[in-house]
């Protein structure tokens, strides 16, 4: 069973860009080998609970190496039956749509 998870970490009190700290976010994320999708409010994956927040963790980890404060918010969508919902939930979307979306 795999689920959606979808957050948003960054840190308090580094100035106005925080790239550079999300950057190193989605090289953990991408090196996972876990499906995401990266948004300009944060980053969803897909996987098992276990995986996704170790992921979490290291990004966090990695984040308080050099940052004495962090914000983060968590969203989670698990439905039994379902596989594949980062992509589905966007196609059934476009389907009921008639046209594809940007994304």
């Amino acid at each position: 069973m795999t689920m959606l998870l979808e957050f948003s970490m960054f840190p308090v009190g580094k100035g106005e860009s925080l790239s550079e700290h999300v950057a190193r976010s989605l090289d953990i994320i991408d090196h996972s080998g876990l499906p995401y999708r990266l948004n300009p409010m944060g980053t969803t994956m897909e996987g098992q609970w276990d995986e996704l927040t170790d992921v979490v963790r290291q990004c966090f980890e990695r984040m308080s190496q050099d940052c004495d404060r962090i914000a983060c918010t968590i969203k989670i969508d698990w439905r039994r039956d379902a596989t594949r919902q980062l992509d589905k939930k966007i196609a059934s979307v476009e389907q009921k749509l008639g046209r594809d979306l940007k994304h």
